[in-house]
């Protein structure tokens, strides 16, 4: 396994998404920040990127206003997977984002 100073950037937003829990989600600004930057963009770029997606949760992440966002396999299918794990979702955006935030410590 590759020590954290040798990981690429892509590879330290997995394994942010990997401590994320079923019925939480995050936004692409907390991972930013937990990766000490404010590149919220690079790391929405990361999540499309995702080469596993069934190992590795992109679908947890959502933008910081609470709407889903995207997804690789379409917007749909992110909220479907969210409402399976339990994330309420109302006209595309998750109720109560402050309920359901997971934050890195």
């Amino acid at each position: 396994m590759k020590s954290n100073t040798c990981k690429s950037f892509d590879e330290r937003c997995y394994d942010l998404l990997l401590q994320i829990p079923k019925g939480k989600v995050t936004t692409y600004r907390e991972i930013a920040h937990a990766l000490g930057t404010k590149a919220y963009r690079a790391v929405g770029q990361a999540m499309n990127r995702n080469p596993n997606l069934v190992t590795v949760p992109c679908h947890r992440v959502v933008k910081s206003n609470g709407e889903v966002g995207g997804y690789v396999q379409g917007e749909n299918e992110k909220i479907r997977l969210l409402l399976i794990e339990g994330v309420v979702i109302r006209k595309h955006k998750v109720l109560n984002l402050e309920k359901y935030l997971y934050q890195f410590r």
